[in-house]
């Protein structure tokens, strides 16, 4: 079993800052792309970071230059650094981790509970 726990979520003023953690844990064989999701009320859950285990990363075009993910696979940890946020930047934020159980099986992806990021103007 895989467990994914984020921390970091809260409160804070339009042009602040906030730096998401999420720690992938339990009995797996390797983990390949991690990264982290988001989902606002009343929105479709969108894509906002993907990073790989080789350390490639990727953004969606709403967050581009100002969030930053990063990578200690030696953890198996992510960490979103959130700058500049936006009142629109306000959703819960999931990290996600594509995993291998063992060597013979196939990839796998888990979420996290998810953690609430909200932006006041």
């Amino acid at each position: 079993q895989v467990q994914l726990v984020e921390s970091g979520g809260g409160s804070v003023q339009a042009g602040g800052s906030l730096r998401l953690s999420c720690a992938a844990s339990g009995s797996f064989f390797s983990v390949n792309t991690m990264g982290w999701d988001r989902q606002a009320p009343g929105k479709q859950r969108e894509l906002v970071a993907t990073m790989t285990s080789a350390g490639d990363t990727d953004y969606a075009d709403s967050v581009k230059g100002r969030f930053t993910g990063s990578r200690d696979n030696a953890k198996n940890t992510v960490y979103l650094q959130m700058h500049s946020l936006k009142p629109e930047d306000t959703a819960v934020y999931y990290c996600y981790a594509t995993v291998k159980s063992s060597r013979f099986t196939p990839w796998a992806s888990y979420w996290g509970q998810g953690t609430q990021v909200t932006v006041s103007s």
